[in-house]
């Protein structure tokens, strides 16, 4: 089965982990032995050698870089200058990768094509590159309005204005308030530049507010259910509906946290809480059941955001184990159309919708 995930933050373990992800994962884990500065050292459960065995031959990959005032206590950079030095590191990484042909920025029908061709020519995965559509996790570093036409020059196709807390463009996970005039200035140009709405983050105050004032496309790359885990990081049923009357697709995270209810950071394990790819299915399903179809979910697994198998589901050892998924949706009685399109066919067809 052919998988695509829309959401990975190769760059940032790349750089801020200081993984080597062209490396299989145990030889990471083994590097990472004894550390301690990350708490899922010696944990990841990604790597490009591992999307190749999974056949994750495509993937929405981000730049992230944070903005924090001097009253925010969250990790992030002083000034968004700083936050776009990050984020452009993270490019040169992607490039780099480009250039030793490990992976391929895919931001057009044409190379979309192109890429499906190399991915489906039914030879060995160990030589292809991982094709990335370029997405920026939080607005904070677009120092200002004009700096995302030269983004998307660069191949940014995708961009989330909020990620935790308050942002300069839009509120995030946690945080509450509408966008002011920057965000609808912000929401504008994205809609010139057809570079696509990431919903997810998004408080639920800027949410709507980014729905009433954006008419481009929309999807939430990595997002779960509010009505199973009660946490304003999730989406209730209200804003589901919302999304898929706006024809996108939501990927399904695996971020333990997010798909049980009362997990505790620190101290909860999977297998104490019974979390396992299962508990994804349910997820999806509580998805399918709003829609009345199967035709608004995908993987957006966020498996490598700052956590790994301490925070995962417990039979997922590493990323290759998403080919477990379609049997589990095949148990709940989905048809091989409806798994094909969860595990790539709903992505492919909003992409060839918002380029065409």
């Amino acid at each position: 089965m052919f998988i695509i995930d829309a959401h990975l933050d190769l760059s940032m373990n790349a750089l801020e982990w200081n993984r080597d992800l062209t490396r299989p994962v145990a030889e990471i884990n083994r590097r990472e032995e004894g550390l301690t500065d990350k708490p899922d050292r010696a944990k990841a459960v990604v790597s490009l050698p591992e999307l190749r065995k999974g056949n994750i031959g495509l993937v929405v990959a981000t730049q992230i870089g944070r903005y924090v005032a001097p009253d925010n206590k969250l990790p992030g950079w002083h000034s968004p200058q700083q936050a776009w030095a990050q984020t452009q590191g993270q490019l040169a990484w992607y490039k780099a990768m480009e250039d030793a042909g490990e992976m391929n920025q895919v931001n057009s029908l044409q190379s979309l094509g192109e890429h499906l061709a190399l991915w489906c020519n039914g030879k060995d995965n160990a030589d292809k590159a991982i094709g990335y559509i370029l997405s920026l996790e939080g607005a904070d570093s677009i120092v200002d309005v004009g700096f995302l036409e030269g983004a998307y020059q660069n191949g940014l196709r995708a961009l989330g204005p909020a990620h935790y807390g308050p942002g300069r463009y839009a509120n995030g996970t946690d945080s509450t308030g509408k966008m002011g005039a920057k965000g609808i200035e912000l929401l504008k140009e994205m809609e010139r530049l057809n570079i696509i709405l990431d919903a997810t983050h998004l408080c639920d105050d800027a949410f709507w507010q980014a729905l009433d004032n954006f008419n481009g496309h929309v999807w939430a790359s990595h997002n779960n259910c509010r009505a199973l885990v009660n946490h304003n990081r999730q989406y209730s049923d209200e804003m589901i509906k919302a999304l898929i009357d706006r024809g996108a697709v939501i990927g399904a995270a695996l971020d333990a946290w997010m798909m049980v209810p009362n997990w505790v950071r620190g101290q909860s394990t999977p297998r104490g809480m019974n979390c396992n790819l299962e508990v994804m299915v349910d997820h999806i399903d509580h998805i399918c059941q709003i829609a009345g179809n199967a035709l608004h979910v995908g993987m957006g697994t966020d498996l490598d955001g700052a956590f790994g198998r301490e925070q995962c589901p417990y039979d997922l050892e590493t990323i290759a184990d998403l080919q477990k998924v379609p049997a589990l949706l095949k148990k709940r009685g989905y048809t091989d159309a409806d798994i094909d399109n969860m595990m790539h066919g709903n992505w492919l067809r909003f992409l060839r919708n918002a380029w065409k």
